[in-house]
């Protein structure tokens, strides 16, 4: 899911700064509390006023040949009133990717006064915005 959406952002970067926090459900519907404490501490404070993270750096080891992982871009950064999304895919197999974008503060009043504690992929789609996502 991951590389999937990247590469989608990327090709339709949006007009301002946006976070996500990406979860994937192969079921009917993706219990309220994957989304974890801490992620919702994030995509909040980046939304309402700030969010810092340091990257961490990734370990060295001496005369290998070869590296997964890419160079970090930069140490840190801050992000200020940014828009928090929390974006499902309810996977199907050999269907269309469509992923669905549901603002942090959707989601969060959702699992509040649902009597259920999953989100469905109907209910996801009633509150949140579908787009497809095709290989680039």
């Amino acid at each position: 899911m991951q590389t999937l959406f990247g590469k989608h952002i990327q090709s339709n970067p949006p007009s301002q700064t946006e976070v996500y926090e990406l979860k994937i459900c192969k079921n009917t519907s993706l219990p309220f509390g994957d989304l974890k404490e801490h992620q919702i501490k994030a995509l909040s404070d980046a939304e309402s006023n700030f969010c810092y993270h340091r990257i961490t750096d990734q370990p060295w080891i001496k005369d290998r040949p070869w590296t997964y992982t890419l160079k970090k871009p930069f140490d840190c950064f801050i992000l200020v009133k940014a828009k928090a999304f929390v974006v499902l895919w309810f996977y199907k197999p050999r269907q269309s990717r469509v992923f669905i974008k549901i603002p942090i503060g959707a989601f969060l009043q959702e699992k509040e006064i649902s009597k259920r504690k999953s989100i469905t992929e109907r209910r996801a789609l009633e509150i949140g915005i579908p787009f497809i996502v095709k290989n680039v």
